[in-house]
């Protein structure tokens, strides 16, 4: 991957459109606005593709824009804001545990109803 890369490219790597890309930046969601090429372009670094992958699998655990905006201006803010950083991402884990361990009782239900349709299916069939 080269130093600096394209909206395209990130888009590419990250499986997000470049319209969510300019959201996240507008949003104030990113670490750092990326910097402008000599075309007026996005540039965006490793750095920035680091963050948007974090900033995705935010997302995509259900942390809402809001906290994520306020976990990014803490990050912005700098080395002092580490344990309220912290705490956001703790909150949050235990939110993703509670979801992981209701969808585990979800599936054992769905798994019992199953293996009933196995137990009808075998007895129908002799």
């Amino acid at each position: 991957m080269s130093q600096s890369l394209t909206i395209a490219e990130v888009a590419a790597e990250t499986g997000l459109s470049a319209h969510a890309l300019r959201y996240y930046e507008k949003a104030g969601l990113m670490r750092e606005t990326p910097p402008r090429g000599g075309n007026g372009h996005r540039r965006y670094t490793e750095r920035d593709l680091a963050w948007i992958r974090f900033l995705t699998r935010l997302r995509g655990t259900g942390m809402s824009i809001a906290d994520v905006r306020r976990y990014a201006e803490l990050v912005r803010a700098g080395e002092s804001t580490a344990a309220e950083r912290k705490q956001i991402l703790l909150t949050h884990r235990e939110e993703v545990a509670k979801r992981i361990a209701q969808l585990k009782d979800d599936l054992a239900a769905i798994d019992y109803k199953i293996e009933i349709y196995e137990k009808l299916e075998e007895k129908y069939q002799l």
